[in-house]
């Protein structure tokens, strides 16, 4: 007697991916909106897009281009619902779908999908967060005149590689799971402040969230003459960091004894002040933080070392000019020390010297020129150092929402929600996601990539956000690393408790097919989350 065939899939974490999935209907979504679907294939473009934020979200190691060989050993039935072949899940099926997505627009299906998950989740949202970031891009893209898409250009590098292409990436995300409800592709040249200022204009009126959020939050790159008047023209209220190069903002850091602060929570200290910047009525919160005081003054006498070094290196430029005459020498001394940001001088002086025509040894008849030239040493200021040392752990946050409902606490846990969305960049760049470089044919399928990127962190950052709520609900526990009842788990954690479940197949025996591995920790999740997953991973 021949023994029975044993097969095994690995389901681990992948189950509850497919599961959310299949809860919102992501993959009817895309179909509705893409009634054009690929003729004799097996899989929709939804189920594609669907394929791609499973393997986006496998955390294997594998970079986000798919390859078949990826779902050989899944078990895809149990996770699109149907009978699907890995061979179906190939690079020119996927390929195709990029190519679709683009064609149709990705911001516009995008923001269909973030709207969905938002209202799936119930979530109020009382505020939207924006930001940008960048990815670099390998390969050199040869693009028409005429072409509509992103320009996969060099710009200032947040990564610190500017010998390398790059795109840009702009997220608006809600404030509570940080979910995305709208992303948008940029060419890798874009300014931020030019990007948040034409997302306003186009954009923020279009987004339903945007309709029922009160506040629109960003980092200085949103505050411009320009987009705050923008904003105030819609109605939309906006709480935003203001940049401190700005001259308001210098003349306040420099006058903050005449301030009264406030005490706020977890030692932070505020100030309100009135502004007018931009002909936009605006309270502007002075906010002092013991925690970034402490930070920034570990970096302070770095700063102040590389600004020496560098006034050195100007300075001795500048000794080498030659003016006139001793007016015009010392007005040149004067605006040349006012541009420093510690460095002054501890000599300086005006020289007369005599300059001849040729170098050598001057002719007998040659007199030469009398010109003035700058001497002097330069030192750290000790004012400056003192006016720095004042200023640490000092920001300045500003909001065109001038009613008493908005207090300097409730300004300040607005703003600090951006870590939010600064938190969904980190888990695009992390290196298990691997995708800080892109590489594919077409800049089309790399903006339609970016979008698959965006669904794969809106579907973990959904995840996580209705774990932590059914647990709270059901007055459930996960373990921590420390095994200790846990009500606030990361996806991440959760995935990787995940790993380790399978799928077996016995053939020709007739037994059923099982999940093993499945302990109470799996249960908890499982149960909490409702009848789609105990489905898939055969819980009754």
């Amino acid at each position: 007697m021949n023994a029975p065939s044993i097969r095994t899939k690995n389901l681990d974490h992948h189950g509850l991916v497919a599961g959310f999935c299949r809860e919102v209907g992501i993959a009817k979504l895309i179909d509705e909106a893409l009634p054009e679907q690929p003729r004799d294939k097996k899989l929709s473009y939804g189920q594609l897009l669907e394929a791609m934020i499973l393997n986006g979200l496998g955390f294997t190691g594998r970079t986000l281009h798919m390859y078949s060989q990826y779902f050989d050993d899944k078990p895809l039935e149990r996770l699109f619902g149907e009978e699907i072949c890995a061979e179906d899940i190939n690079d020119d099926a996927l390929g195709r779908c990029l190519d679709k997505l683009f064609e149709h627009g990705v911001s516009e299906l995008y923001q269909m999908l973030g709207e969905a998950v938002v209202k799936h989740l119930g979530l109020a949202c009382d505020g939207l967060n924006v930001d940008t970031t960048s990815f670099h891009v390998d390969g050199a893209y040869d693009v028409e005149d005429d072409f509509k898409g992103v320009r996969l250009k060099r710009g200032y590098s947040r990564d610190h590689r500017p010998e390398l292409n790059q795109v840009i990436l702009s997220l608006i995300t809600e404030n509570q799971a940080g979910i995305p409800v709208y992303m948008k592709a940029h060419s890798g040249n874009s300014n931020d402040s030019e990007t948040f200022k034409k997302l306003v204009k186009s954009h923020i009126t279009s987004l339903k969230a945007a309709q029922v959020c009160r506040y629109l939050i960003g980092d200085s790159a949103l505050y411009s003459r320009e987009t705050i008047r923008e904003l105030a023209a819609q109605d939309q209220y906006f709480i935003t960091r203001v940049p401190q190069k700005i001259s308001e903002a210098r003349e306040l850091l420099s006058n903050l004894d005449t301030l009264r602060f406030s005490d706020l929570s977890n030692g932070y200290r505020g100030a309100f002040v009135d502004s007018d910047y931009g002909d936009i009525k605006q309270k502007w919160l002075v906010v002092r933080s013991e925690q970034a005081k402490k930070r920034e003054m570990k970096t302070l006498e770095k700063r102040i070392e590389k600004s020496m070094l560098a006034s050195n290196k100007a300075f001795k430029k500048i000794c080498c000019q030659n003016f006139s005459c001793r007016t015009d020498a010392l007005m040149a001394l004067e605006t040349w020390i006012a541009k420093q940001d510690f460095a002054c001088f501890e000599l300086s002086s005006i020289e007369q010297v005599t300059k001849h025509s040729r170098p050598g040894r001057p002719a007998k008849d040659d007199e030469g020129t009398k010109v003035y030239q700058i001497r002097g040493t330069l030192q750290c200021s000790p004012d400056k150092k003192k006016k720095a040392l004042a200023n640490l752990g000092v920001f300045i946050l500003s909001t065109n929402d001038v009613t008493e409902q908005l207090d300097m606490q409730s300004m300040l846990n607005h703003y600090k929600s951006q870590q939010k969305v600064e938190g969904g960049f980190r888990f695009l760049k992390s290196p298990d996601f691997l995708v800080a470089s892109l590489f594919l044919k077409k800049p089309e399928r790399i903006e339609a990539l970016l979008m698959v990127m965006t669904c794969c962190l809106m579907v973990y950052a959904a995840l996580e956000h209705q774990i932590r709520s059914k647990l709270q609900e059901t007055n459930s526990y996960f373990p921590d690393m420390k095994n200790k009842p846990y009500q606030k788990p990361t996806a991440r954690w959760v995935f990787q408790n995940f790993q380790g479940i399978h799928e077996v197949i016995i053939d020709g025996t007739g037994i059923p097919v099982l999940i093993t591995n499945l302990v109470d920790k799996h249960l908890i999740i499982i149960n909490c989350l409702g009848s789609i997953y105990r489905k898939i991973y055969s819980v009754t």
